[in-house]
This record gives structure tokens, sequence and C-alpha cells, in this order.
């Protein structure tokens, strides 16, 4: 320390160098933030996994929502103001593609109107960062006729509007807590000079970090969110006061003590010092271990720990330039307020706590057992709610929640990919019964797929419809079948006559003769063919049947022509039986070309119950998907929703609840259980099956928040209690320590669960709030039992019970202006507008004066005195005589 104090004005020039240069040449970290530092959810992650997919496709999932609220039901002057706007929105860069409302298909301009038409949805599918998707919706909003209320909304619109609030409610942040800590110091210390050291102090301190966190995140992709500034700002202006008036307080207690400026700095380090190396080194190693989470945005707070580690630096390089330059002028125009005295509160309660340790047990579990057992871990995926509801995202998605139906406008997309062709008719089958499935599951409002285009199924493609068809068709085939008897029961009368007159001895008699035994025995064959068709539905057989009667035919065809050229040439009154029996012959030949077109009709009917009756689909699905569908009007319905080649098919689920609710999320994991049942022993089952949309990226929020929680919170407290070990060569007291600040944990987030959610009706908290206010507020609450407790390991070298009531009574009012300090740069955040802030800060707040009112001066106390020895257990109490 001497050395620094004999460089003190090159050191500190350094510094101030180091933050001006890093300020003006170091990227912007809050534009990375808006750019980085959204919600990303890791790789392996379900709803990253099927963005993946349809990239890797070239399909993209992205997608707005244009919302057009009418003053009257859709008409011809608004459908014409629609699709001119249709028309502008096709011409802007990075819209893929427009689903029209103004389509003639009624089942899908249903899906996409109001009953009262009043309301119309246009989705829009886009591509590009959030950012991007962004200036994209501009863009949408200049298209719109200014009379004309229109909105644009989407998963990626919210949350960059999120982003924008927090980078709104950072700024507040920082200009509020200027303001709090100045005030707070004022009446600490009625000094107008003492309210600026640590201000300087810690502002050098956020500039450095601020810039040495931005190259780490542009160069190494060093994890950042929209809470990482504001975070920082809170945490190192909090801690960083407290540490300036740890050291300011013993600095001005050495000034009364005789010592000179350089003197009373040396001291104050050596002493209090160590208290704050000792604070600073749980809370850095507490925010370090958030490195271990496996969310990017939990991750992001470990910046705090890099400004904790500057922070130490300056604090031992710039606070001192002011303690020996200033001296006692620092503390201008009060001499005595700077050092704390005596607490009467804490010393009255360390007495009466050592005197009566179970009683003080008693009171302090009265205060927190209640609200600890009251809490339901209710948490809230919503993240509408986090931003004000004038923001036009907010608005159109409340439009379409009111008019459609929130999920309309983002439904569930589960995305099946295969190496194989899933899209064939032996494979799209199975789409049904996986939809139907689906459709069973409560809240499951509509399934649209392949086989499903406007989640009605398609009739026609079931094999029942399809027999119905086929007996139609046979029916037909009879009724035909009958037209072609009564046409050669005609001819042959006609036959008989001219038998008649040109006898039956001649050639052309005998063969006319012929002709017409033969066309009795057509008649009676087709009349056996028609009853077996109505008794069997034999389709093959009467097909084969009719083949050959139709030969037969063809050969009475042509004996009646040769007839007819033989009786040419004779007596002239046969001239006219010719011309008669060419038509007879163009009758038989007319009948033979209606009976091949039954014939065929039949042989067709026979190929589609001989490939039903081959297709293991039909017997697993009931359905039956010709080849020539596949190539027809319903190949639309394939190419909308399939992909990569045929190798991938999605299946869109509507919810009728909101996708953002706890609600959807539960719903989503009883889709998964259904479909991973019903995929069982079909062209699916060995597919992968994944899941996008807002609800299963919430469903993965969820997943990993509790998991990085649960991680987040072992790997902390393991490493607290090694350093804390070390520290006080104790493995009690760090684990009393950590219990009573997981007691003011617990308790705080339940008293603001309570608020929020009991209270002012919220689905639950936010879900990165518990994560958040566990690490900052265990990390912070620990520096002040290492105050309390640092002071008693050294008082109770002599006396035990003596030591805790001093320490008490000297540490009381360093701990209770800290946390109202530290509580005080919290409070700064309750104006972001952002809820996730508002919450994470009352639980701060609420826990940080629990802690500094309540656990420390009436539980710890107790505790230390009731375990009197074992408190150094496995070491021993160091004493003054040894």
């Amino acid at each position: 320390m001497r050395t620094i104090i004999r460089f003190k004005w090159l050191i500190a020039a350094a510094v101030l160098l180091l933050a001006v240069g890093l300020t003006i040449f170091s990227p912007n970290l809050t534009q990375l933030a808006s750019e980085k530092g959204q919600t990303q959810l890791p790789e392996d992650a379900v709803s990253i996994r099927a963005s993946e997919i349809l990239e890797n496709a070239g399909e993209n999932s992205n997608s707005l929502s244009a919302v057009f609220v009418l003053d009257e039901a859709l008409n011809e002057d608004s459908e014409k103001m629609i699709q001119g706007v249709i028309d502008k929105v096709e011409k802007i860069d990075g819209v893929n593609e427009i689903t029209t409302p103004l389509t003639d298909n009624q089942d899908i301009q249903d899906q996409m109107t109001s009953e009262d038409k009043k309301t119309v949805m246009m989705p829009i599918t886009v591509e590009g960062s959030d950012k991007e998707i962004e200036k994209i919706a501009d863009e949408i909003y200049e298209t719109v006729p200014e009379d004309t209320t229109a909105y644009v909304t989407g998963a990626s619109l919210i949350n960059q509007d999120f982003a924008n609030t927090s980078e709104e409610g950072l700024k507040k942040t920082e200009l509020i807590t200027v303001f709090i800590i100045v005030g707070l110091l004022l009446l600490v210390f009625r000094s107008i000079v003492t309210p600026f050291v640590p201000l300087i102090t810690v502002g050098i301190t956020y500039l450095i970090s601020q810039g040495i966190l931005a190259i780490l995140v542009d160069t190494l992709d060093f994890p950042i969110s929209t809470f990482t500034q504001t975070f920082l700002v809170a945490i190192l202006f909090g801690i960083g006061t407290d540490y300036c008036i740890l050291l300011l307080s013993r600095f001005r207690e050495e000034l009364a003590n005789g010592h000179d400026k350089v003197e009373a700095t040396v001291t104050a380090y050596r002493t209090a010092g160590r208290t704050l190396l000792i604070s600073a080194i749980a809370v850095f190693v507490g925010f370090a271990s958030i490195f271990f989470a496996k969310f990017a945005i939990f991750q992001s707070a470990v910046g705090v720990a890099v400004g904790v580690a500057v922070l130490l630096i300056v604090l031992v390089t710039v606070l001192p330039l002011f303690m020996v330059t200033l001296g006692e002028k620092l503390f201008w125009p009060s001499k005595k307020a700077a050092s704390h005295g005596d607490n009467k509160l804490w010393h009255f309660l360390g007495r009466h706590s050592v005197a009566r340790p179970v009683l003080f047990l008693a009171i302090t579990a009265a205060i927190t057992v209640p609200f600890v057992l009251t809490y339901d871990e209710q948490v809230s995926f919503n993240s509408t709610e986090e931003i004000s509801s004038d923001y036009k995202s907010i608005k159109g998605l409340n439009a379409i929640g009111d008019a459609i139906g929130k999920g309309e406008a983002m439904p569930i997309q589960i995305v099946i990919k295969d190496d194989e062709n899933l899209t064939t008719g032996n494979t799209l089958p199975y789409l049904d019964p996986l939809s139907d499935a689906i459709s069973k599951v409560d809240h499951v409002e509509k399934v649209r797929t392949a086989t499903q285009p406007t989640g009605d199924k398609i009739d026609d493609l079931y094999v029942d419809a399809q027999n119905g068809q086929i007996a139609d068709g046979i029916n037909e085939a009879v009724t035909g079948i009958g037209d072609v008897q009564d046409g050669l029961s005609q001819v042959q009368d006609g036959l008989n006559q001219i038998t008649g007159q040109t006898g039956t001895g001649g050639s052309s008699g005998g063969g006319l003769s012929q002709a017409t035994e033969g066309l009795g025995q057509v008649n009676t064959a087709l009349q056996q063919v028609s009853a077996q068709l109505q008794q069997t539905g034999n389709v093959q057989q009467a097909s084969a049947l009719l083949t050959g009667i139709s030969q037969q035919l063809g050969e009475i065809q042509s004996g009646l022509e040769q007839a007819n050229t033989q009786l040419q040439g004779q007596q002239e009154q046969v001239g006219t039986l010719t011309d008669t029996l060419q038509q007879l012959a163009d009758g038989v030949g007319s009948a033979n070309e209606g009976l091949t077109q039954v014939s065929d009709g039949l042989t067709t009917a026979a190929d589609t119950l001989q490939a039903i009756s081959e297709s293991e689909s039909v017997r697993d699905t009931g359905m039956y998907i010709p080849e020539d569908a596949l190539e027809g009007d319903f190949q639309q319905s394939i190419d909308t929703y399939a992909f990569n080649d045929g190798e991938g098919v999605t299946i869109d689920v509507v919810l009728d609840a909101d996708p953002y609710s706890e609600e959807a999320i539960r719903t989503l994991d009883t889709i998964k259980e259904r479909v991973r049942a019903e995929v069982e022993g079909t062209p699916y089952e060995n597919a992968e099956i994944v899941y996008g949309g807002v609800t299963s990226t919430n469903a993965d929020l969820e997943e990993l928040s509790t998991t990085d929680l649960s991680r987040t919170m072992v790997i902390m407290m393991v490493g607290l209690f090694l350093i804390l070990t070390l520290l006080f060569r104790s493995m009690v007291i760090p684990a009393y320590m950590i219990g009573s600040l997981l007691l003011t944990y617990y308790t705080a987030i339940s008293i603001t669960e309570l608020i929020f959610v009991n209270g002012l009706d919220y689905a639950g908290v936010s879900w990165a709030v518990p994560f958040f206010s566990f690490v900052i507020l265990i990390s912070l609450g620990v520096d002040y039992s290492i105050f309390l407790l640092d002071r008693f390991t050294e008082e109770a070298r002599d006396d035990l019970n003596g030591g805790m009531i001093h320490s008490m009574k000297k540490m009381g009012s360093v701990i209770i202006t800290a946390s109202i300090i530290l509580a005080g740069t919290f409070a700064a955040m309750m104006p972001s507008g952002v809820l996730t802030l508002l919450e994470v800060a009352t639980v701060i707040i609420i826990g940080l004066l629990l802690y500094g009112l309540v656990i420390l001066p009436l539980l710890i106390p107790a505790i230390a005195v009731t375990l009197g020895e074992l408190n150094w257990w496995p070491f021993k109490r160091k004493r003054n005589d040894e």
C-alpha cells in the first residue's frame, strides 16, 4: 500500500487513462447487448433444433402477423386496400412469403378472419435477426394507409420490444442510481465531499468494466444479455459504495486516533481491507459460478464477476489518492459523522440474543417460516407481460387473441425429419391418426398438416369413402350393362326381321341367324355379369367376363359387316336392308364401346381395390392415397407441409390457450407423450421429431432455467463454502452463514410471489427471477455476514459471548447503512418498465433488508453462542495468548 501511495498520481492517471481509452475505443456494450443479448437457447434445445432443421432445408419458421382492424366487415373496398398492402409488402427485402386472407378457399379465409369479418390476420414469413425483423415491421407499417388501423406482431417483435424496454430502463436506472447514492451518502456522512468519492471510484470501475466486457463479447463471444448492464450498474454501485463506506469509516477512525493521512490509509487497508477482500472474493466466486450455467442469458451475469475484479483494483489504486490527498477534508464540513458510532439497537439485540438464543431462534422462525411454507414456485414465461401494452406488437397480439385466437397466430409446429421420403402414399396416411391423437389433447383447438390442410379430414382419402365411390361405380356399371342389353335386344329384333325377309338358306341369312343367336348369348351373359356384380361386387371377375363379351361383340359386329357386304349387289330391294344392317352393325359397335367403358371403369376399380388390399397403411390408418392424387391438387397441400424433397413434414397445432401460458407448456408436454406413443410401429418411429414455436421455446426455457438454477445453487454453495472455510478456518461458520442466506432467499422470493401473483394477479414471477435473484442475493448477502462474523472471530479470541455483543455493537450501523444503500441501488431498477427487473429488485430489496434487520441481528448471534467452540470445528478458536 505504501508503494501505491508513493506513486499514487501516476497510478491514478494510468487507471483514468485506461477508463477513457476503453470508453472511446471499445465497442458499444449496449448495442452488443441488443444484437447478441436476446434469449439464446443452447443448440441442443428442442425448439432450436426445430428451427435448424427447417433452415437447413431452406424453409423459414420465423413469421410475423399483420393484423387489420376494420371499421366495417370485410368488403370490396377493404379487400382492395389489403391487396394493395400485399403487393407492396411482397417487395420488402426479408419477406419470403405472404399467406393472403383474400383466398377463395373459405376454410382458409375463416382461419384468418374474425366471425364479424372486422379483424383480418395476414401471416408473413420473414428472415433475419430480431433487429432486422423490427426494420421489416417498420416497412410494413409504411405500406398501410394512414386511415387504417393495423398492427404487426410476432415473437421476434415482442423480443425486440423487450430489448428496447430494457435499454430505456438501463438509462433510467443509471441516472436514478446516482441520485439515490448521493442522497443516501449525504444522510450517512452529512458531508458534501464524501458522496462523490464513491461515485467517482465506482464510476471509473463501471467504465473500465463496461469496456472490458464489450471487448470480450465482441471478440470471444462472452455471454451477454439485456440484463447485464443493469445488474452491473446496480451491483457495482451498491457494493462499491459499501466497500468505500467500510474503508472510509475505518480511515476516519484512524485519523481520530491521531494517525496522519498516510498511516491512517495504510491501517484502514490492513484492517478493513481484509474484510473487504474476503467479501469481494465471496461475491466474485458467487458470480463466477454462473459460468457453469448452460443458458447464455444466465451466463451473462458472469460479467458482474469481471466488474468485481476491476472494483478491487480501483479501490486499491484510486481510493487511496483521495484519502492521502484530502485527509479530513474528505469529510467536510462534518468531522464526526464519517465514523459509525456504536449501534444501540444491535447492541440491545446482541445482548438478548446471547442471553436467550432459543427465544430468538423461535422469533426468527416465526417471521420467516410461514412465508417459506407458502412458496408455490409459480413461474411465468409470458414475455408479453414484461413490457407495456402500449407497444404495437402487444396490441396486435391482443387484437388477434380477442378476435381470432392467439393460438392461430403462434401455433406449435411439430417437425418430423427422416432420411426416407415421408410423402408417399404409404407414409402420408399415418399423419391422420397422429393428428387425431393430438387433437384429443385438452386445449388443442385445431391440427393442420398435409392430410388435413384446413384442420378437417379429407373424406375422399379414406377407404370407407372410396369403397362407397366404388359401390356407386358398380351400380353405374350395372346400369350401363342394362343399357347395353337394351341396345343389343333392339339389334337382335332388327336382325330377326332382316332374316325373315332374306330367308334362312343363304350364307348371309345363316350368318345373320348366327349373329342373332350370338347376341342372345351375349345378353344372357351380360345379365349374369350384372347379377353377379349386384350380389358379390367382384369387379375383377366381372371385368374379365366383360372383356370376353366385348371380344364376342366384336366378332358379331364383324360378322354383320361381312353379311352386309354379301347382301350388296343382290336384288335391288335388298339395298334398303343393307343400310339397316349397317345401322345394326354400328349399334353393336356402340354397345361394344359402352361395354368397354364399363369394363375400363371396373378395371380401374379392381386395380384400386387391389392396391388397397396390398397397402399396409390402409390396415393401420383406414386411408388410401392413390398415386394420381399425389400429382393433383393434393400436391399443393403436400408442398405446404413438407420440406427437403419429402424427407420432412410439419404439423401445426393451434391451441385455445395463450401460447405463452403455463397451460400451453403443460399441453405441449401431453402432446409430446401422445406423439411418442402414436408413432410406434409407423414409418415415423425412427424419425427425428422436434417442436418449434413460442410454446416450445418456453418449454425449453422452463427446463433450462430449472436445471441451471439447481446446478448453479450447488456450485455456488460449494464454492462459497470452500472459500469461507479457508478464510474463517472453520466449516461450521460457513455452513450457518449459507443456511441463513438460503432462509433469507426463500422468504424474500415467497413474499415477492405473494405480491405479484396473489396481489397483482400475474401468472407467476418471471422465469429468470429465481435464478438472478438467488445469485445476486446470496452473493451480496454474504458480504454482510462476513462483515459481522469476521469481526466476531477477531473479538471472540478472549470472550465468545462478549465478542459477539461487541461485534454487533460496532458493525450494526455499517451493515444497516450498507444494506440500505445496496437496497437503494436496486430500487433504482423499479422504474425501468421491465417486469423481470422489477421482480428481481423486489426480491433483493426484501432480502437485504430482511437479512440486515432480522436474520443477522437475531438468528446469527443465537446460533453462534449456542454452538460455542463448535463454531471453529474442525479447527480451533484463536486466542490472544496464542
